[in-house]
């Protein structure tokens, strides 16, 4: 009698090869799609970790331009006490004299602090004529060739702020038309 087991089958020795194939291509793909996660996981981590720094970073650079500005009124405190003594003088009492004098005070007080803060003026009256400073208004001619693209007159100073231009000066340059 013929026993008719898996064993001793030819056909059956395939299929088992089969499944225990199966079984390590499934060991194999559930390890992959463990590694995808946890990539995944890492990636989405870096991205929040990202817009949070991006985040922060915003808020820092919004605090320190706050700070800047409130640096700035605080140089201007004080010669606004004073303009603000000066606008409630009395005039009846006052002289021309003294309210330019009192103007002309105020003037260099704020000018003052502001240099102290970084701001430079540009009067560039009779210095050679440059464009990345000054700004040609118009032009008057010269009277020796040595004048030649040189400032004649200043029409609006310009200012420069911790070597960074605010602003031009507006000048006259004069042209040797010799």
């Amino acid at each position: 009698m013929e026993q008719n087991t898996a064993d001793s089958d030819p056909q059956s020795a395939p299929v088992e090869g089969t499944i225990a194939g199966t079984e390590s291509v499934v060991a194999e793909l559930d390890t992959l799609r463990a590694q995808i996660d946890s990539a995944n996981d890492r990636y989405l981590r870096l991205a929040a970790e990202y817009d949070n720094f991006r985040k922060r970073t915003m808020k820092e650079r919004q605090d320190e331009r706050g700070r800047a500005q409130a640096d700035l009124v605080k140089l201007l405190m004080d010669p606004l006490d004073d303009l603000t003594r000066f606008a409630n003088v009395d005039v009846t009492s006052a002289s021309v004299p003294m309210m330019v004098e009192g103007a002309a005070l105020v003037a260099r007080k704020v000018f003052k602090e502001l240099n102290a803060g970084g701001l430079t003026v540009i009067d560039p009256a009779d210095e050679p004529f440059d464009p990345a400073h000054h700004e040609a208004v118009t032009t008057q001619p010269a009277t020796s060739p040595e004048q030649d693209h040189t400032v004649g007159a200043v029409f609006q100073v310009g200012y420069m702020y911790n070597g960074m231009l605010l602003r031009p000066a507006r000048v006259v340059v004069r042209q040797w038309n010799g």
